[in-house]
């Protein structure tokens, strides 16, 4: 509780911390309700300004779109500045001089840096899983087996549960001793305590399985997702081309493989893309199943999280925020730009 409080009490001073902010928003609504009024009760005193709006009805954007430049584009501006500004390590006080790129020199040359970066890179793995996964699951249900629709909507759930509840679950299926996942092996006559001796079946308490338990969870979340992506873009192809393979006497496992398959390269271009996006930040689900102190765990989003709020070291943290940034527009514009573009 006291973490949300403090939470929120940084955000007002950063953001909120003005009253001329307030007055605006006020100003704002007090105008949108009083207009709104006089169309209701006198439309001829705002005629006017009514057909102004009905032939630019654009207008209505410009405030969402000034709280999106605001939120957003003026956060990574102020971002960036910060990460090359000279506010020194371990200060609280916030100092806007520039300070040159310092910071993005010591984080290249950090011996974090590669093993954080290289584990950013292998949640990407969850990627080919999940899409391997998913299509089996697709072709499960495209078979109108009885039970489909509950079916679906199982392997659908883990996607509709947040990362930190995720996180937690997999946590105690984790753990070496009470585990789910170790109680289960020992029931099928594995022996768990030598194995656990040696060193093996630990799970996240070891430093050689603890990526790999990562991703295992994240794939048991996203697989049922990507399933369903699946099972859509399958039932949109049309029904006369299967029927007239089958005519010809195609087998269905051919018909997948040489007609449906091949139609599902939209749905697993935009498949990829999510699960890129949700690699490259799923800092909660890591934070919440290891924790952040785990150094062999740290991908570059819990990185980041460490440099700033355990270290106080906010320019540094905001110069690896800002690779981060670089790292996602470079991973996921080439993705977005071969999933839509004309053929």
């Amino acid at each position: 509780m006291e973490m949300v409080t403090e939470f929120f009490e940084n955000l007002w001073g950063m953001t909120f911390f003005s009253d001329r902010f307030w007055t605006i928003c006020l100003a704002l609504v007090a105008v949108i309700v009083a207009y709104q009024l006089l169309l209701r009760f006198a439309p001829k005193a705002v005629a006017p300004v009514h057909r102004f709006l009905q032939r630019h009805p654009l207008v209505w954007i410009c405030i969402p779109a000034a709280l999106l430049i605001y939120f957003v584009y003026v956060s990574l501006g102020w971002n960036l500045w910060v990460s090359v500004s000279d506010w020194g390590a371990g200060e609280l006080e916030a100092s806007y001089g520039f300070g040159g790129f310092g910071n993005y020199a010591r984080m290249f040359a950090s011996d974090t840096f590669w093993p954080a970066l290289g584990n950013t890179l292998l949640l990407f793995c969850l990627i080919p899983l999940c899409l391997l996964l998913g299509l089996g699951l697709a072709l499960i249900m495209d078979q109108g087996l009885r039970g489909s629709a509950v079916f679906r909507t199982l392997i659908l759930l883990p996607f509709a549960l947040s990362f930190v509840v995720t996180g937690t679950v997999w946590a105690y299926m984790y753990r070496p001793t009470g585990g789910v996942l170790n109680s289960f092996l020992s029931m099928l006559g594995v022996n768990v305590s030598a194995a656990m001796k040696e060193g093996h079946l630990m799970w996240v308490s070891s430093n050689d399985t603890i990526m790999l338990s990562i991703i295992i969870a994240m794939v048991w979340q996203f697989s049922g997702y990507v399933a369903v992506i699946f099972l859509a873009a399958i039932k949109n192809v049309p029904v006369n081309i299967i029927n007239a393979a089958k005519l010809d006497g195609a087998y269905m496992p051919r018909v997948y493989v040489k007609l449906i398959i091949p139609q599902l390269k939209g749905a697993m271009g935009s498949c990829i893309t999510i699960l890129a996006m949700y690699a490259l930040r799923s800092f909660d689900f890591i934070v919440s199943l290891v924790g952040y102190t785990t150094s062999s765990a740290w991908t570059l989003p819990v990185w980041m999280y460490n440099e700033a709020f355990q270290s106080n070291n906010f320019a540094y943290s905001a110069a690896i925020s800002c690779f981060l940034l670089a790292l996602v527009l470079v991973l996921i514009l080439p993705l977005t730009y071969c999933t839509n573009r004309r053929k």
